[in-house]
């Protein structure tokens, strides 16, 4: 079984920019797709961003599509969620998650794993 642990997550001001790491511990990292994920009280986690196991394909969400980047490295067994111009709205627990494709995460379908998530938080 495959392991997710995300970090990076924090407080910060509207406006401001935080980057989420997802460390992964199992084996075939660069046969598999990755997304990232959030959720807050009271409503259904929501897809942010997905990447396919070569880097060449992402997908964002409408909300976060110019303010967010989502990246891995192969090479660390790493992905990444570079977010910036960051407003209220994007407040809530980020969870990375691993599946087959970019295209199925960014439907909500074929993960396999998730990590246990890491709170942002944005203030104004």
């Amino acid at each position: 079984q495959a392991q997710l642990l995300e970090s990076g997550g924090g407080l910060v001001q509207t406006g401001g920019s935080l980057t989420l790491s997802c460390a992964f511990n199992g084996r075939l990292f660069t046969s598999l797709a990755f997304g990232w994920f959030r959720q807050t009280p009271g409503k259904e986690r929501e897809f942010v961003a997905a990447i396919n196991w070569s880097d060449s394909g992402t997908k964002y969400s409408e909300s976060v599509k110019g303010r967010f980047t989502i990246s891995r490295d192969n090479a660390k067994n790493m992905v990444y969620l570079r977010m910036t111009a960051l407003k209220t709205e994007d407040t809530g627990v980020y969870y990375c998650a691993s599946g087959v494709t970019h295209f199925q995460i960014a439907t909500g379908l074929g993960m396999n794993s998730w990590g246990q998530g890491t709170q942002v938080t944005v203030s104004s």
